[in-house]
């Protein structure tokens, strides 16, 4: 698959897992301190820009959820509207949502699964119990690392996972004890990392298929730092995904120091599901 899209980069990595000793092992899951459920970064703007095209011209390729919001979506979207609210860099205005970059977002127009994902920088995901234990019921997923959403939604975790060798029984009993014990409104975040010759946010790729990757040619550092959260008492989890990215060369030398060779020369770390 050919893939070209717009260079847009943070001006440094907010997140570096490889260099906290808890994030770098598996699951890696740590609780989220108060207010950090959410975040906005300076290439806001570029990526909600990337976001609302993407929304517009690919709304098949990067939203998947059921002809009727459900309360989960309901409840994301409260979720999602305290946060702003709590952020001074949106005002509120005649029924609309004003971003950071100066542009509206009307509320009660869109499906509230879409009007949430339009208001951060995040992928929204949300997960349900079902008879494969939580299942990935629908989502907003526009800045995928090689998965795609039509092929993972309606999965369980064991699943979704399948084509990642370290997500084994053990691993997914680990998981699944995390969902259990999440309590309302409570979140746990990690982290992964790949590099890539491409630096598009937009990189979807089918179970099977190879990431390219080139050593030898100019390398992008992609760090996605991962959420779960309860909504409030119902038993649905938002899965967020913020996305972290910037040239090598960006790095900060202790950063690049300690950066794993696997990682670049193409590898992963914290391998997220394909």
């Amino acid at each position: 698959m050919s893939i070209t899209g717009p260079e847009i980069c943070q001006s440094e990595l907010g997140v570096a897992p490889w260099m906290d000793p808890l994030a770098a092992r598996l699951p890696g899951l740590q609780p989220v301190a108060p207010g950090e459920w959410l975040q906005r970064d300076d290439a806001y703007n570029g990526q909600m820009n990337y976001r609302d095209g993407l929304l517009s011209s690919r709304a098949a390729d990067v939203v998947s959820a059921p002809e009727a919001p459900d309360e989960a979506e309901h409840k994301l979207l409260e979720a999602v509207l305290e946060v702003v609210d709590a952020d001074p860099g949106y005002r509120r205005a005649a029924g609309a949502i004003i971003r950071p970059d100066g542009l509206p977002v009307f509320l009660g127009v869109h499906r509230p699964l879409v009007t949430a994902a339009r208001l951060v920088q995040e992928d929204l995901l949300l997960l349900q119990p079902g008879e494969d234990g939580y299942e990935l019921t629908s989502g907003v997923l526009c800045f995928p690392a090689s998965w795609t959403l039509s092929q993972k939604v309606g999965r369980g975790m064991m699943r979704i996972h399948e084509p990642v060798d370290r997500y084994d029984d053990n691993m997914g009993k680990r998981v699944d004890r995390v969902f259990s014990m999440l309590q309302p409104d409570q979140a746990v975040w990690r982290a992964n990392l790949l590099c890539y010759n491409d630096p598009n946010l937009f990189q979807p790729r089918s179970e099977g298929e190879q990431r390219p990757f080139d050593r030898d040619k100019p390398v992008w550092v992609r760090v996605e730092r991962q959420t779960l959260r309860r909504l409030g008492v119902s038993p649905a989890v938002v899965f967020t995904i913020h996305t972290w990215l910037v040239p090598i060369d960006k790095l900060t030398p202790e950063q690049a120091a300690t950066l794993p060779d696997v990682v670049r020369h193409g590898g992963s770390m914290g391998e997220q599901p394909r």
